[in-house]
């Protein structure tokens, strides 16, 4: 069996450390597990109920539901925008929340990581993510942390990849995250 994680970046700027990190746990993925990388987060109109009705969801909204169904886990990574959640990742939770008590998230177990340039990396808006998803449905692990502070100059030279401690954490996040999938929780 392949556990097939979807991985969904709060940051659309083509440097973003958290696209790096995301990449990293690409690489680091244990055998047995699939980490992809989703790409049409930037392509989501914002929520409105309005457009969320059948027959007419937009097409980036539907291809996010279908790979979060088609995934056994969902792992965010979110940067800290002004103390909380980018607006593109709490977007991503609000189509995934519907149709309400069925959308894709429900059940689906998901970690929340990140790195941020404030001194705790993050853990407000990763706080919040999670709120919002176990809210949207998921079965949002908590254990499962990690916050990398000082992403500007730490990763200023030094990509995520090549930086021992967050490999190591990231890979512990990963082997969590795949091992819920394989023994559901309260097993």
């Amino acid at each position: 069996m392949t556990v097939h994680i979807l991985a969904l970046v709060g940051s659309l700027r083509a440097g973003s450390h958290n696209r790096q990190l995301a990449e990293t746990a690409v690489r680091l993925a244990p055998e047995g597990v699939g980490i992809e990388v989703y790409e049409g987060l930037a392509d989501l109109p914002f929520y409105n109920e309005d457009l969320d009705v059948e027959g007419a969801v937009p097409a980036a909204a539907t291809a996010l539901r279908e790979a979060t169904l088609r995934a056994d886990a969902v792992l965010l990574f979110s940067p800290e925008y002004n103390g909380t959640i980018p607006a593109v990742l709490k977007n991503a939770v609000d189509w995934l929340s519907r149709p309400y008590g069925v959308g894709a998230l429900k059940g689906k177990p998901l970690a929340v990581i990140g790195t941020a340039f404030g001194q705790y990396g993050g853990v407000w808006a990763q706080d919040e993510a999670r709120k919002a998803a176990r809210i949207a449905g998921a079965a949002v692990l908590d254990d499962l942390t990690l916050s990398v502070p000082g992403s500007v100059t730490r990763f200023a030279e030094t990509h995520p990849a090549d930086d021992a401690e967050v490999t190591a954490r990231l890979g512990e996040v990963l082997a969590g995250l795949s091992a819920s999938v394989t023994a559901p929780a309260g097993v």
